[in-house]
């Protein structure tokens, strides 16, 4: 019994600190707090805790949702969306191979870019344990794009480098300076303040933490001892965690601050169909990147439900379209 005991928490501590500090940044420091405090009550109770980030970014396992296409919606007489914005063939690269978790909010930001581009890609679903997939790799973290083998690192940044990439300068510099500036803000929102309401949410309660870690253990790369582990000492952390995210971020009431955020996000587009107007600018993609996930727990139907998001979120489901992942 103790023997299996150590094991679980040896599976359960890497799991954390790995999926705490890659998607996130998280200092080893923090992350080592964290398992210290809290993976005791984790594996011997039903209830554990686990302490908070210290930095600007947190890791927010999240349930993934596929878009979904409307090819009626996008052809209305009432709104021009384009379903796709391919670059020129010519600039397209090679290959890209993502390498990502499948529930991190940062790299699904990263995994909305290329679908709305176009651009074909592969995944590498990187297990957080053994991180096996990417020994490779100096970078510990994801996401991780290699673009006709150069390696892009950082969500914000890989969009930023890729962009460069596809597009021609004159199209880059075509936009003016203030567009920029209002594109740019909306991005360090996302970074800075939206990613920070997701975590009380999606775990706001022991349900909805399982719920969240159900998908985490189905669909990520786990091994079977690994997935049983993670998915119940997991959740129950993982519930701990939200608390102290609360008090970090001075929070006060899960639901609020996200309808909050997102209301926010609707206030900035002052009834234009998009950030960008006609069509989705880096800023609406990178909230619709981050929210994809949600969309479809708990939280993600209640968001849509209590405040006007819902359309805006339905027009960025069309304007992206299906997905340009390769399949395997």
């Amino acid at each position: 019994m103790r023997r299996a005991s150590t094991l679980a928490s040896s599976v359960l501590s890497r799991t954390l600190s790995s999926t705490l500090h890659d998607c996130s940044g998280l200092s080893t420091t923090s992350v080592a707090t964290i398992n210290h405090r809290f993976l005791h009550a984790a594996l011997f109770s039903t209830t554990t805790s686990t302490g908070s980030s210290n930095t600007r970014r947190i890791f927010n396992p999240l349930v993934v949702a596929g878009a979904l296409v409307s090819a009626a919606a996008a052809a209305s007489l009432s709104q021009e969306v384009l379903a796709k914005e391919p670059p020129p063939a010519q600039l397209v690269p090679k290959e890209v191979v993502l390498y990502q978790y499948e529930a991190c909010p940062f790299c699904n930001k990263v995994k909305a870019y290329l679908d709305y581009y176009d651009i074909p890609y592969k995944v590498v679903e990187v297990n957080p344990i053994s991180k096996k997939e990417i020994k490779w790799s100096d970078y510990k973290k994801v996401p991780i794009l290699l673009v006709d083998g150069e390696q892009l690192v950082d969500s914000s940044a890989i969009i930023d480098k890729l962009g460069n990439k596809i597009h021609g300068k004159e199209i880059v510099d075509s936009a003016s300076d203030k567009e920029d500036d209002e594109e740019k803000k909306w991005r360090r929102w996302v970074d800075n303040h939206l990613v920070h309401v997701l975590s009380p949410n999606i775990y706001r309660n022991t349900s909805e933490a399982l719920e969240s870690f159900d998908y985490i253990t189905s669909n990520g790369n786990f091994s079977f001892t690994e997935r049983i582990t993670v998915k119940y000492a997991g959740a129950a952390a993982m519930y701990f965690v939200s608390k102290n995210l609360k008090k970090k971020y001075n929070i006060t009431d899960e639901r609020a601050a996200l309808y909050e955020a997102v209301e926010t996000w609707m206030d900035a587009l002052n009834g234009q169909e998009f950030l960008g107007g006609s069509k989705p600018n880096l800023a609406d993609l990178a909230v619709f990147g981050v929210l994809r996930p949600i969309r479809y727990l708990r939280s993600g139907r209640d968001m849509v439900e209590q405040t006007r998001i819902g359309d805006w979120y339905t027009r960025m489901e069309n304007a992206v379209g299906e997905s340009s992942r390769m399949k395997a």
